[in-house]
């Protein structure tokens, strides 16, 4: 479905260049809920960014459905991010507008019927649990709310493919678990192969089947998502995982050799 290979990611500026991505080689399979972990700063949001070009590659290929989509521009660029759904963090939805101009603006883009598009929109506002606001305006709704609005907008164009970067990670917990339950559901009634972006084990643990984890720009290690948490192979994964135990290294090293011993 999404092959990534051989990416890298250089910034040049003023003072000197940045590698943001190195040698990146991901494998996505269709129907996948894939996520990417690591620290801030490691390269997620650049690597997702890559996928439907918002940051073009300094080196290396983006595959999607077996085409190399990396030197498109113009019309088969649009066509390509139609059919890449995103969702961000901050939610961007557009505050002079209502939940249900939010959610046809994809569509007013390709200049769809007004009556048609308000149609598919309230379908996915019910999809999403927010029917009955589709006349509110995003400053009446709550964070949680917002970012379901936001789903249904990235889902307006039927896109095979869904981009989510942090978009839990401005929730509290228990909206965080809703919303990560309707991803889910997503994935699995429409199909929807999805790439989540997340520093948070947690939210990985609760949605994705397979993980990459991310430092410094480079995959450190991926695997299915238990084997990779259960029994880390790199440093990198380690790391992660004890700094959200709240533990050294070695302390997490220690208490995984004792749990070893006892089982």
């Amino acid at each position: 479905m999404i092959n990534l290979t051989n990416l890298s990611k250089t910034y040049f500026g003023r003072f000197g260049s940045h590698e943001a991505l190195r040698d990146v080689n991901l494998h996505v399979e269709r129907g996948d809920i894939f996520g990417i972990i690591g620290q801030s700063g490691a390269g997620k949001s650049t690597l997702v960014r890559c996928i439907n070009l918002l940051e073009r590659p300094t080196e290396g290929s983006v595959i999607i459905d077996g085409k190399d989509v990396t030197a498109y521009r113009g019309k088969e660029l649009s066509q390509l991010r139609e059919s890449i759904g995103m969702i961000f963090q901050n939610f961007s939805l557009f505050q002079q507008r209502t939940v249900l101009r939010n959610v046809t603006f994809p569509l007013e883009l390709r200049r769809e019927d007004k009556a048609a598009a308000e149609k598919r929109a309230l379908e996915l506002l019910e999809l999403v649990g927010l029917a009955d606001k589709a006349a509110s305006y995003p400053s009446q709704l709550s964070g949680g709310q917002q970012q379901r609005v936001a789903i249904a907008r990235a889902l307006a164009n039927n896109p095979e493919i869904m981009l989510c970067d942090e978009a839990t990670s401005a929730l509290d917990t228990m909206t965080t678990h809703a919303i990560l339950d309707l991803l889910r559901d997503i994935n699995k009634e429409l199909g929807v192969t999805m790439v989540v972006i997340t520093h948070s084990l947690s939210v990985a643990k609760q949605i994705c089947n397979k993980v990459a984890v991310i430092e410094g720009g480079a995959i450190a290690e991926v695997g299915a998502t238990d084997e990779v948490f259960g029994n880390p192979q790199s440093d990198a994964t380690r790391r992660l995982i004890a700094a959200d135990s709240g533990l050294s290294v070695e302390e997490f090293e220690a208490a995984r050799a004792a749990t070893s011993k006892e089982a």
